[in-house]
């Protein structure tokens, strides 16, 4: 059986990943300061009025039913699109307040592939160091949840020295390996103080026909 969602969990999970503000948010709903803090840290009021909700979904870009609201069938849920690309060559920069807007995926997919779409992003490759993985323009949903890089490795997208990539890691000892799937480019190894910054392993491509 499908665990239910908890949705103070999932709003509280929104305002944190897209760094928004509980007052600032409760106003929009013409409501006090303090009230959606209240539902998710007291619980009180104890289930969102509907309009609250429809609002609230709306401006998050996300399925009512993921703030405690009905299931739709064949439902849509928004997901941040990073205006600045992640770069799978030499690493391009990516800031803080990079804007963002909202793209459309469909429910099932994010949760056939066990992600949360507060934890998810979509940003786009640039270069060719990771061919023939991954292809200039290729999309990827990142999950920004599943940060830990083990011994097999996998496909994650990284800071370093200021420059965001997507590369294949792997752990070596106390320090993580960095690689291409071009073999072009050459393998590095960050070690403890180097700075690396884990953004999120990739969990889907989306790729359009040539």
């Amino acid at each position: 059986m499908e665990k239910a969602v908890d949705p103070r969990a999932a709003l509280d999970a929104l305002v944190h990943e897209r760094g928004e503000s509980y007052a600032a948010l409760s106003r929009m709903l013409g409501r006090n300061p303090a009230y959606l803090q209240q539902y998710v840290k007291r619980g009180s009021p104890r289930i969102l009025p509907e309009r609250d909700r429809a609002m609230l979904a709306r401006y998050f870009g996300v399925a009512e039913a993921q703030l405690g609201g009905p299931a739709e069938a064949g439902a849509l849920v928004g997901v941040p699109a990073v205006d600045v690309a992640a770069t799978a060559g030499r690493g391009g920069l990516l800031a803080d307040d990079a804007r963002r807007h909202v793209r459309r995926f469909d429910a099932e997919l994010l949760r056939a592939l066990g992600l949360k779409p507060a934890a998810v992003s979509l940003v786009r490759v640039i270069g060719d160091s990771m061919e023939p993985t991954l292809f200039d323009g290729d999309e990827i949903l990142v999950n920004s949840a599943d940060r830990s890089v083990g011994t097999p490795g996998g496909l994650y997208v990284l800071r370093l020295d200021d420059g965001v990539m997507v590369k294949r890691l792997r752990r070596d000892g106390d320090a993580i390996v960095i690689s291409s799937d071009n073999p072009a480019y050459i393998e590095q190894r960050a070690g403890k103080g180097s700075g690396i910054q884990i953004i999120g392993r990739v969990a889907w491509l989306g790729r359009v026909p040539a």
